[in-house]
């Protein structure tokens, strides 16, 4: 409610500033952020120079990039010094990648010089890397340090903290031993000694990894928190749940791009170009358009065929239309294992034995139906029957085996399987049933 009270009070002109810091005391700075999003240029300024400035730079880490930019460039030095020093260094770092030169080098004069290096060092990971991702800002214990003494370091250092509730125990050449949590510490004794209680089997990943296979531990592990390490193993910073559900959104994203034949991105729908989205869409067009030139030679080649009995042309969308969701249906549910961990690279006998046995139980249905359905509708010409029946059941064979390979294959070849998923394989399911069904028609009607 306090949002929608909020707007009315900047639409209709009235900045009450008094009223508007009552209503955004009791607001989450999710929801406030939410807000710069249906306003102008003009308003947007003036709504952030009356937000508290304890909660600013919080708002400031949700806005979407455009507005970042807008409230930079609005902003004196000093403001602009006071709002990044408080961000925490991943999502200073996320700010900074979405802003052009001229920004990123006046953000990078008003920082604290240790920031500014923290920031750079992170900016130096390649793209996609756990490295790129992490925050620096997290609790290290030591393994001698008492209880009591670890509370007194998260009390003076847990402000400026990403998270206190995962703190880590490194050795005095910062090498990653162990991590306890809050719960341990608050239910063990204040004398008690870290490294007695800390655990030593840790799950962690380095600077290096590729951010997906992190989100995999993740997911795999149901972690909070995990630290990431160099390649002599000290600890240099930890990836926090809260990033890693921006990359699962953002890898899935990228894969349902990749399922559409779009090339991907990571703009937004409404703010991307007209000539963006053209040219995002028009090379997989390109080529999908020209690989359908090989379902047009095989209809031609069988053009004296379709001449002696044109009532086959009528059964060549179904038959199409049926290989491609056949096959869209395997590779969709294959894709899906793999990304979960459920299905891998071993598995393919596994996988075409079960898609066989789901293509035998589907296509005997659907050609039972469509041979019923032929018969009466086509005066019951049963060797037409028999012959769109039997290229049914093939074509779902078909469709589904290869549907159910192709994922597991560029896996293998170390391609995206999503590549291999709807436009790719329905083109050559296409391709394939056609031939199908032109073979039985030579076959069973003799043509």
């Amino acid at each position: 409610m306090n949002k929608e009270e909020i707007l009315e009070l900047i639409n209709e002109g009235s900045l009450d500033i008094s009223k508007i810091k009552m209503l955004v005391s009791d607001m989450n700075t999710v929801d406030i952020a939410e807000i710069f999003e249906e306003l102008g240029t003009e308003k947007i300024i003036q709504l952030f120079r009356i937000l508290p400035k304890h909660i600013a730079s919080d708002v400031f880490s949700y806005v979407g990039s455009d507005h970042q930019q807008t409230i930079i460039e609005a902003l004196t030095d000093t403001e602009v010094s006071e709002i990044v020093n408080k961000l925490f260094v991943d999502d200073a770092v996320d700010f900074i990648e979405e802003m052009p030169a001229n920004v990123v080098k006046r953000v990078l004069k008003n920082v604290r010089p240790e920031k500014r290096k923290l920031i750079n060092q992170i900016l130096q990971y390649p793209e996609n890397s756990a490295g790129s991702i992490m925050t620096t800002e997290y609790v290290d214990l030591r393994e001698n340090a008492k209880v009591r003494e670890a509370f007194d370091t998260i009390r003076s250092t847990g402000v400026n903290k990403e998270t206190i509730y995962n703190c880590y125990v490194i050795s005095d050449d910062r090498l990653l031993v162990g991590a306890i949590s809050a719960k341990i510490m608050m239910l063990a004794r204040p004398q008690d000694r870290i490294g007695d209680l800390m655990d030593t089997n840790l799950v962690f990943t380095y600077t290096t990894d590729d951010q997906e296979a992190v989100a995999d531990q993740f997911q795999k592990y149901n972690l909070l928190a995990m630290p990431v390490v160099d390649k002599e193993e000290r600890l240099v910073g930890i990836i926090t749940v809260d990033d890693i559900v921006d990359v699962i959104v953002e890898e899935n994203t990228e894969d349902i791009h990749k399922m559409a034949a779009l090339v991907p991105t990571d703009e937004e729908y409404l703010k991307t170009s007209v000539f963006r989205h053209s040219k995002n869409r028009f090379v997989w067009m390109l080529i999908l358009m020209l690989s359908a030139t090989i379902t047009g030679f095989i209809i031609s080649s069988f053009e004296e065929g379709l001449t002696a009995l044109p009532v086959l042309m009528a059964f060549v969308p179904m038959l199409m239309n049926t290989g491609g969701i056949a096959g869209s249906q395997a590779s969709t549910l294959i894709i899906r294992g793999m990304a979960v961990g459920e299905i891998g690279l071993s598995d393919v006998l596994v996988v075409i034995w079960k898609e066989l046995r789901v293509a035998v139980l589907c296509g005997l249905g659907l050609g039972i139906v469509n041979f019923i359905r032929v018969l009466i509708t086509n005066s019951q010409n049963w060797k037409l029957c028999l012959t769109i029946s039997m290229s049914l059941f093939f074509t779902i064979m078909m469709a589904k085996t290869v549907g159910g390979i192709l994922p597991i294959f560029a896996k293998r070849l170390k391609i995206d399987p999503a590549i291999m998923s709807a436009p790719l394989l329905t083109t050559i399911c296409d391709a394939v049933s056609l031939i199908i069904y032109f073979s039985f028609a030579k076959l069973i009607l003799g043509l």
